[in-house]
């Protein structure tokens, strides 16, 4: 049986972290849904704060997508690079709503290099989120954004997947700099339906907030999925009995037992 370890404070997540911009955000309300915070306090959400979310990271090679994993699971900037490929970073346990826990990001890192996406496919695969990372002093690699996320996609069920697009190094940009380009990568993110954040893993600035961003959002789709797989699922040898009463259409009785050997 796998044991969670013990949690840092600061890693608990009670409240839904707000949105980076409001006009690239999956949803603009400041709180979870009403349906997952009442699970949530009944304790109606399953086993679903108990499994590991699955966060792939893709983007062009250079752009920072190690960085940014080791700026929130160490709180470290390493500047000695190394190409990646298929490394999990360290398992992370972030509870969503106590006393329930969500673990997150699971992530895979191909390095962003061609010589690598022909193994890549094997680890899109099950993605509950993708991250889809770029450099925000560099417009190739905002353009490549969309090519990283088709690929991702071949691999997933586009309804299942939640989607961010991040703009790293925003440290090295100008104020006047980044505003023209945040005014191109709101436009890629609209028309990706995903949620757009901007960060720095040198200073570390909006990487935690964005961590718990994609852990609250992928534990709340997880908990509606979940709800929705319960509700639609009727027990076996249950009876459905038609009535000319519409609430009572449905209706669960149990299996008379044989009145054999009597």
């Amino acid at each position: 049986m796998n044991v969670l370890a013990p949690v840092r404070r600061d890693r608990v997540i009670a409240d839904l972290p707000p949105c980076f911009r409001k006009e690239a955000a999956l949803h603009p309300r400041p709180a979870f849904h009403p349906t997952v915070a009442s699970a949530c306090q009944e304790q109606r959400t399953g086993t679903v704060g108990f499994k590991i979310s699955k966060i792939i990271v893709v983007g062009d090679l250079s752009v920072g997508k190690t960085c940014l994993i080791n700026r929130f699971c160490k709180d470290t900037f390493d500047k000695n690079y190394k190409a990646t490929i298929g490394v999990p970073a360290p398992s992370l346990h972030i509870p969503v709503t106590h006393p329930l826990t969500s673990r997150a990001p699971s992530r895979w890192d191909t390095a962003g290099q061609e010589r690598f996406k022909c193994i890549a496919s094997t680890y899109y695969r099950g993605a509950q989120a993708i991250v889809i990372v770029f450099d925000v002093n560099d417009v190739g690699s905002l353009e490549h954004t969309r090519q990283w996320l088709a690929d991702a996609l071949k691999e997933n069920d586009p309804s299942n997947v939640i989607l961010f697009l991040v703009g790293s190094k925003k440290d090295l940009s100008s104020p006047a700099q980044y505003s023209l380009m945040e005014k191109d990568a709101l436009k890629v993110a609209q028309e990706m339906r995903a949620e757009y954040w901007a960060v720095s893993s040198l200073t570390g600035e909006n990487v935690r907030d964005f961590f718990f961003r994609v852990a609250a959002l992928t534990f709340e789709n997880s908990v509606l999925a979940e709800l929705e797989r319960g509700n639609n699922a009727r027990r076996i040898g249950d009876t459905v009995r038609i009535s000319s009463n519409e609430n009572d259409l449905y209706l669960s009785t149990p299996r008379k037992k044989p009145k054999c050997c009597q």
